[in-house]
């Protein structure tokens, strides 16, 4: 079971285990659903560092094995195994603190690095360019827009 409050309230949520048909349920502060990590306080804290380091983790798997596989190769594997993990999901992130989002775009940048072998001091915003790649809040309100676009002509094309 989870309790949402504000950080200001978290104090006041029972942390007793509540008794729902004869079962004994404990109060946890993050549940995963859907593979989206929620917060008791809604902040998204865990979404984001489960994301962050499952990318990483990810990212140090493919710099073992760049050398390894052509270019183009080494590319769909970052997409398929780094990129899709930051768009899953990325609807639910609206409002995320700025801390939050530089993690998350460091993830993108760290694996631009990697597809174009650059160096942590090089400049990354042609490498997203010339991969066609949104930077995390664009990418968030572009996932929001997508959405919306897609209730509005639903409910053009039938009788909502």
């Amino acid at each position: 079971m989870l309790r949402c409050a504000t950080a200001r309230r978290q104090h006041q949520l029972p942390t007793t285990p509540l008794l729902i048909d004869g079962c004994s349920v404990t109060p946890v502060s993050t549940i995963r659903d859907l593979g989206i990590y929620i917060d008791s306080d809604l902040s998204m804290r865990s979404q984001v560092k489960h994301t962050v380091s499952r990318c990483f983790a990810s990212l140090r798997g493919l710099r073992q094995i760049r050398r390894c596989v052509p270019p183009a190769t080494l590319q769909m594997m970052v997409v398929a195994l780094v990129h899709s993990r930051l768009v899953y999901g990325n609807g639910v992130l609206v409002g995320l603190p700025a801390y939050l989002m530089r993690q998350l775009q460091s993830v993108l940048n760290a694996a631009a690095r990697l597809i174009f072998r650059l160096k942590s001091s090089d400049h990354i915003t042609d490498a997203l360019i010339s991969l066609h790649w949104l930077r995390v809040p664009e990418r968030i309100q572009y996932k929001l827009a997508v959405m919306a676009n897609k209730v509005l002509w639903t409910c053009t094309n039938t009788d909502c």
